[in-house]
């Protein structure tokens, strides 16, 4: 039997007993909505499958795909072995011969084995000789779970320096399921950064058809203001959210700019935010040296500096690897308080 069969007979399964996509605007954790992104997809077109480590009968380390190889077989949701170089480059191969693989990395810090899979080859192929290789590599990143440095890391600077690939990076529920919806159909390797620490802490209305797809490339505008804008993405946003509601209540007006793809960058919305309010505080739970934020500060820089009236300030983790200890991640990691202080040393600039 050939993949092609096995297949079309897991859709045409899933089409006779009447199984439609849900529709309906839902609640759901971050942690669903990604879970329903890749039901959907799975769902909609034959081409799409899984791979990963334990994705299927385990359902995940942290149960993201639970439940999908019981509705679409072990055709489609495919445990692998322990070697993310092998799984990319399988990955590849796929695409080339039509599917869509999203490949999961159980934590994004494993993404290195697979490195030279994606920048040396994913990345490059259509520029090489015009073959697209449309695969997402889901990466759960970040910290806050007391995980240590082997589980934690926001490396997702290495990917956005890397041509030929696109990142994203979403922040609510409702992007988590755009984003990766967008990215299964993206001809281009895509890099889907998502935070685990969000899995089960944040709800949100996601809706699951067409009208909930969110475009690669395109800012969210959170907050409105006029006094300063804080530009950020992933978890940070809703410290940055908690610290501009603070700070209304103190009488500030607080721009929020939630970049969700990271590259390509919204270079619109970041400049437009710029140059309306003339203070500008870049946030990200990466560490500070080469971060997106180092890219989004040299954007303003060039293009809105006569419309600055203040420095250009960054909030972001130290240059260390992320630490077990609680009170050490903690002191390591950005929070409220952090971005608050920033933002009041700004405000009064």
């Amino acid at each position: 039997m050939t993949w092609d069969a096995n297949l079309h007979t897991s859709v045409t399964t899933l089409a006779e007993r009447g199984d439609a996509p849900v529709n309906a605007v839902r609640e759901l954790t971050y942690l669903e909505a990604i879970r329903e992104a890749l039901r959907y997809e799975l769902r909609r077109d034959p081409s799409v499958l899984l791979m990963g480590e334990d994705i299927g009968v385990y359902g995940g380390a942290f149960k993201v795909t639970q439940g999908l190889i019981e509705e679409f077989g072990e055709q489609r949701v495919i445990d692998t072995p322990m070697t993310e170089l092998a799984m990319i480059y399988a990955a590849i191969g796929m695409s080339f011969q039509g599917f869509r693989p999203v490949v999961e990395m159980q934590f994004a810090d494993f993404i290195s084995t697979g490195f030279d899979a994606i920048v040396q080859f994913a990345a490059t192929n259509h520029y090489r000789w015009g073959q697209p290789v449309p695969i997402t590599i889901r990466a759960p990143g970040a910290g806050g779970l007391r995980a240590g440095p082997f589980h934690s890391q926001s490396n997702e600077a290495w990917f956005v320096h890397t041509p030929g690939l696109k990142v994203v990076a979403p922040a609510t529920p409702a992007d988590a399921w755009g984003l990766l919806v967008s990215a299964i159909r993206d001809p281009n390797p895509v890099i889907y950064y998502e935070t685990k620490y969000l899995y089960r802490s944040l709800k949100g209305p996601v809706a699951g058809d067409e009208a909930g797809l969110v475009p690669i490339g395109a800012a969210a505008l959170r907050r409105e203001g006029e006094e300063l804008s804080i530009i950020t993405y992933g978890a940070m946003l809703h410290e940055a959210m908690a610290v501009a509601a603070d700070l209304e209540r103190a009488g500030h007006s607080v721009e929020v700019l939630d970049l969700r793809t990271l590259k390509p960058l919204d270079e619109a919305a970041i400049l437009a935010t710029a140059r309306k309010t003339g203070k500008v505080l870049i946030v990200h739970e990466a560490n500070r040296t080469c971060g997106v934020g180092g890219e989004v500060a040299a954007l303003i820089a060039e293009h809105a500096f006569e419309y600055l009236d203040g420095p250009i300030t960054r909030v972001a983790a130290p240059d260390t690897p992320v630490p077990y200890s609680p009170p050490l991640e903690d002191a390591h990691r950005p929070d409220a308080a952090k971005i608050r202080a920033a933002a009041q040393r700004l405000l009064e600039f």
